[in-house]
């Protein structure tokens, strides 16, 4: 199988979940049978948050950069990051290694492509709603992103479930949200906050939740499962 780098610890629960989602993915009969992974698990990395929303703190984009020229030289032959709001510093990672990034947003966007109505009701931090991120990959498949009124009650579930666990009360702002969406008719959901994933069993019943976090996990075991002369899964 080829190897796998991941840009890790942000934060570390969503990596650790990545990890585990994978080694489910893959139906192996014993360890070889796994996808080999190198993980940079890296909670030092400079908070989007901050950088993003704040305007206090300084970019990620060098750390995440020498992460990258860090996984390649481990011999990872294609990179992942399961963090959807440092994907606006994705740019710098391409820049800074020759192998493949796959792209959890263009591959979150493919796979809500379909939608009802083309519309997306959108449970992830009000930093990827001030970038952009989805609503650049949506308009390739015609998606609408549709985003909750209150964005400080999704933030403090962010930080709720970054600083606790997934427990009921850290989810509460993100259950909101999502039962709010719902009512405005947006039954399909893209948790795109690897935070979130954690939490994605709390959310309201009917709702059709699409997980980013999933998208990547197909990506890295196509890639890490195709034949060496087949295509790279880019997103």
């Amino acid at each position: 199988m080829r190897p796998v780098g991941i840009l890790g610890g942000m934060g570390p629960e969503a990596t650790i979940l990545l990890q585990r989602k994978l080694v489910d993915a893959v139906p192996a009969r014993d360890d070889a049978g796994h996808i080999p992974l190198m993980i940079d698990m890296n909670p030092q990395v400079p908070s989007r948050i901050a950088h993003l929303i704040e305007g206090t703190g300084e970019s990620p984009a060098p750390v995440l950069a020498a992460m990258a020229a860090r996984l390649e030289a481990m011999g990872a032959t294609a990179m992942a990051m399961p963090c959807n709001t440092a994907h606006h510093y994705a740019g710098a990672i391409r820049g800074a290694a020759r192998i493949p990034f796959l792209d959890m947003v263009a591959l979150s966007a493919a796979a809500c492509a379909g939608a009802d109505g083309g519309r997306v009701g959108m449970l992830a931090s009000p930093a990827v709603r001030r970038t952009a991120l989805f609503e650049r990959a949506f308009a390739a498949h015609g998606l609408e992103a549709v985003w909750p009124d209150d964005d400080a009650g999704v933030l403090a579930s962010i930080r709720a479930i970054k600083a606790g666990g997934a427990s009921e009360a850290a989810a509460a702002g993100l259950r909101e949200a999502s039962a709010h969406l719902a009512e405005a008719g947006m039954r399909v959901q893209l948790v795109a906050c690897t935070e979130f994933s954690l939490a994605v069993e709390l959310l309201p019943d009917g709702v059709d939740a699409r997980d980013t976090l999933d998208a990547l996990v197909a990506a890295i075991v196509a890639h890490a499962t195709a034949p060496v002369e087949g295509r790279l899964p880019l997103g």
